[in-house]
């Protein structure tokens, strides 16, 4: 039964989570795009942004660390009973948000959900004196703080862009560690070695959002330049002439050079919508979407090369979604609206599509007869 801790969902953490965020991603922003305006205690663009970043990112995030935590450590993947009680956190918390009066709950079900995490993968990695992912932990750490702080009453504004500024924190230190792996695995070639540069495509973005919380617009500008000068010259490093071709590689690419974009411009322009959406859309909706397509290939016995059908055409959907929603921003009136309203179809599209695929092969056992 689905309910029970030996259920195949309940195997690895990228099974519920990557089916959990692809669903409510889908259902919150067509919530968001078609009239949907928040609760009582989370009114407007807080909903929006608390449920995309601590709910949908935040989903994401923690199902790929807690399944690649396996395989960093060598110790048993999180699974069972602990797993069904993250998942229940986080379903708690979405279905608190939801409710007139519901901040509180949904604060105190998150912060649960983000303890369980920061326990699930921080004890493997001190256990096994994994250094080279202490830092991993550190910046789960700092994106559970960023939810408290929005909670706790801190200016909303700045805890949002923390936290927006945090994933792409994230989407700094694992693209500068798969993207070159996944690019010489796939198209040969020798792997680009890792450098400082994968260090500070961490920093920089969190020291962006640092800066800005705090009113240091030169700082900020400066470190929001840095991590796009960055991204580019990595960028340069890990490419092939065929990255094109393949549908899992190019979202990759077009992801990371979309979130540096959007982490410069946030930086030299806060109170414009079009950065924050490079991010949240065309960084973490791109990302996310191929790293779920990928990563659940492996991780349920199946090839991990061509991507399945109607993955490529997802990607596209994806895409669209970004390159609309930054446009809207220097849009007015019913274009404005229209524009929008097409980017969260487009996104919901790419998600469902998703499902569509990969409920099944999610919620059975691996078809190779292997554990996870």
């Amino acid at each position: 039964m689905l309910w029970h801790p030996t259920h195949a969902v309940w195997a690895m953490a990228f099974r519920p989570f990557y089916l959990l965020a692809a669903g409510w991603g889908a259902v919150a922003v067509l919530l968001w795009g078609f009239g949907f305006r928040g609760t009582v205690s989370l009114p407007g663009v807080y909903w929006h942004a608390h449920e995309m970043i601590w709910g949908y990112a935040a989903a994401v995030v923690v199902g790929f660390l807690l399944t690649a935590s396996a395989s960093w450590t060598g110790q048993p993947p999180v699974r069972g009973k602990l797993l069904m009680a993250l998942a229940a956190a986080w379903l708690t918390a979405r279905t608190a948000a939801l409710l007139p009066q519901g901040a509180l709950w949904s604060g105190v079900a998150g912060t649960i959900f983000f303890a369980l995490a920061l326990y699930s993968l921080g004890k493997p990695v001190w256990h096994c004196r994994n250094r080279r992912n202490y830092f991993t932990v550190a910046a789960l750490a700092l994106f559970a703080a960023t939810h408290t702080a929005f909670h706790a009453g801190l200016p909303p504004g700045s805890t949002m862009r923390a936290g927006l500024m945090t994933v792409a924190g994230f989407i700094g230190l694992m693209g500068s560690r798969v993207i070159p792996f996944f690019t010489a695995r796939r198209l040969g070639g020798t792997q680009a070695a890792a450098s400082w540069q994968n260090q500070a495509a961490m920093l920089l973005p969190l020291l962006a959002g640092l800066s800005l919380s705090l009113e240091q617009t030169l700082l900020a500008r400066l470190t929001g330049t840095g991590f796009a000068a960055i991204a580019a010259w990595q960028l340069r490093r890990w490419w092939h002439k065929d990255v094109w071709r393949e549908p899992l590689l190019w979202t990759l690419f077009a992801g990371y050079a979309m979130t540096a974009a959007g982490v410069a411009l946030t930086a030299a322009a806060p109170h414009t919508g079009a950065g924050t959406h490079l991010i949240a859309v065309g960084g973490i909706g791109l990302l996310t979407l191929s790293m779920m397509t990928r990563t659940a290939l492996g991780h349920t016995g199946r090839p991990l090369y061509p991507a399945p059908r109607p993955m490529p055409q997802a990607f596209i959907l994806m895409t669209a979604a970004a390159l609309l929603r930054v446009a809207a921003t220097w849009l007015g009136g019913n274009a404005y609206l229209h524009t929008i309203r097409l980017s969260a179809a487009l996104f919901a599209c790419a998600l469902l599509l998703y499902l569509s695929r990969y409920l099944t092969w999610l919620l059975r056992p691996r078809c190779d007869g292997k554990t996870g």
